[in-house]
C-alpha cells in the first residue's frame, strides 16, 4: 500500500511540473538571418538571433543620417537642391528628384525616411556644414558616442554595402532616434505631397505598409534593401502597453520582414507575461 502511494505521489509531482514548467510558445521561426527584439524601458530581449553579426544595414541608415540632420541645428526651412553629385552612381537607383529640383531641408528629410529616398538623404549630406566628409565623420562619430562598436559608416544613403552594423547596435540607434519627435513623426507618416518649382507634384508613400494598419501602433519605422543586405526593417511599436524595438536584416523574399514582424507581436502577445518583465 505504502509503494502505491509512492507511485501515486510521483505521479501527481509530475502532473504538477508538466504544469509548471512548461516551456512557453516558442516563435515561429523567423525567415530574417537576424533578428533581435528588446523591451525599450525593461531592456529585456525577448529575441535573438544573430543579434551580434556585423553586416550590411542597407537605407537603415538614413536613421542615423536623420539623427545627424536633426542634432546640427541648420534651419529646415532652408531650400536645397539635387545637384549632379547626388546621383546614384553606384547601384543606379532611380529617382523622381531631378537634378536642379530644390526642395526645403524639412522636405528632403521627411522623404529620405518616409520613401527612403536617396537623392534627398545625400543632399542633407552635402549641405552638412563642412559637407560630406564631415558628415559622414559625424555619423561614425554619433555611433560611437551611443556606444554602437560594431557600426561603421561610409556614405548617408546605405547604397553602400559597407554601411554595417549588429542587430544590437541597431537597437541603441532606435532608442536615440525615438527620442526625437521629427524623426519618429516623419518615419511613420504615410503619405507626403511635394510641389516643385513648375507647378508639378510628387506624391510619396511610407515603404512600411504596417504603418497604415490600424492593428499596429508603430512609433518608429525604417525598412531598407540592397542585394548584400536583404529586406530589412527596425520598427518601434506598441505591444500590451509596452514599447518594444524589433530589428530584422537579410530577410529574403518581398513579405518575408513584415511576416517576421507579425509573428514576432504574435509570439510576444501570446506569452503576456514575458512581454511585461
Amino acid at each position: 500500500m505504502l509503494r502505491s502511494f509512492n507511485i501515486l505521489c510521483s505521479a501527481l509531482l509530475l502532473l504538477i511540473s508538466g504544469f509548471t514548467f512548461a516551456p512557453p510558445v516558442q516563435a515561429d521561426p523567423m525567415r530574417s538571418e537576424a533578428v533581435f527584439v528588446q523591451d525599450l524601458k525593461s531592456t529585456k530581449v525577448l529575441y535573438d538571433k544573430n543579434s551580434e553579426d556585423a553586416r550590411p544595414i542597407a537605407s537603415i541608415t538614413k536613421l542615423m543620417t536623420a539623427l545627424i540632420v536633426a542634432e546640427a541645428g541648420q534651419n529646415l526651412q532652408t531650400k536645397i537642391t539635387i545637384s549632379d553629385d547626388d546621383i546614384d552612381r553606384l547601384r543606379h537607383s532611380r529617382s523622381r528628384l531631378a537634378v536642379g529640383t530644390a526642395l526645403s531641408r524639412d522636405d528632403m528629410l521627411l522623404l529620405a525616411l518616409m520613401s527612403s529616398e536617396n537623392r534627398a538623404a545625400h543632399a542633407l549630406a552635402r549641405y552638412y556644414a563642412g559637407g560630406l566628409p564631415a558628415f559622414i565623420r559625424a555619423m561614425n562619430d554619433k555611433a560611437r558616442e551611443l556606444g554602437m562598436r560594431h557600426t561603421r559608416f561610409v556614405d548617408p544613403t546605405g547604397l553602400s554595402a559597407d554601411n554595417v552594423s549588429t542587430p544590437r547596435d541597431l537597437i541603441k540607434l532606435l532608442e536615440a532616434v525615438n527620442e526625437n519627435p521629427l524623426i519618429q513623426r516623419y518615419t511613420v507618416n504615410e503619405r507626403h505631397k511635394v510641389t516643385l518649382k513648375n507647378g508639378r507634384s510628387l506624391t510619396y508613400n511610407n515603404t512600411n505598409r504596417l504603418v497604415k494598419n490600424d492593428d499596429w501602433a508603430v512609433q518608429l519605422s525604417k525598412t531598407g534593401f540592397i542585394n548584400e543586405a536583404g529586406r530589412c526593417l527596425v520598427m518601434v511599436t506598441r505591444i500590451d502597453g509596452r514599447d518594444v524595438a524589433m530589428v530584422f536584416l537579410n530577410s529574403q523574399g518581398r513579405y518575408s520582414r513584415i511576416g517576421d514582424a507579425v509573428r514576432v507581436r504574435n509570439y510576444l502577445e501570446k506569452n503576456i507575461d514575458l512581454a511585461m518583465l
